[in-house]
């Protein structure tokens, strides 16, 4: 019975031992089953994260679409402000262009009155140097006391109708 003295045997005899035990307490099912429930876990996390993947994707697209519109939007708010500064800006230029005018006329007419003063002043001063150079005239020619009345009278008309 030298099988029995073999170290090997008994190995072989513990490893059939072994394997028994392990059917008997139905471990290889209960690995399995094990391993299935890892695998359906592993399969969970897999799909959630495909999910989260997807809701992610999702919402990269919202936020893509939300920045096209509010780009969109800064765009129009833009060019509304353009506009109306371009408008602001002619309004501006037609006040100011209206004020120069009004300015313009306004010193014409002043200027136009100060001529008219002039030319009436000129004239006031021109009659009066012609009444008394006629005055002067008219007392050498006629002496005596009928041409002293004619010549007051002839001046005294004649201031009348020049002012």
């Amino acid at each position: 019975m030298e099988i029995f003295q073999n170290a090997e045997f008994w190995v072989a005899v513990a490893f059939v031992l072994l394997i028994g035990l392990f059917l008997y307490m139905k471990l290889p099912d209960k690995i399995i089953a094990a391993l299935d429930e890892r695998a359906a876990a592993i399969a969970k996390t897999l799909a959630d994260a495909e999910k989260l993947r997807q809701d992610a994707e999702a919402l990269l697209k919202d936020y893509e679409k939300k920045r096209i519109e509010a780009k969109s939007e800064a765009d129009r708010i833009v060019a509304q402000a353009r506009r109306d500064a371009e408008a602001y800006a002619a309004e501006t230029r037609a006040k100011l262009t209206e004020l120069v005018e009004r300015r313009s006329a306004a010193a014409q007419q002043k200027i136009a009155q100060a001529e008219a003063a002039a030319l009436k002043e000129v004239r006031s001063t021109a009659a009066e140097k012609a009444v008394a150079l006629a005055s002067q005239v008219l007392k050498e020619e006629l002496k005596g006391p009928s041409g002293a009345r004619l010549i007051d009278r002839s001046i005294a008309d004649l201031r009348d109708k020049l002012n």
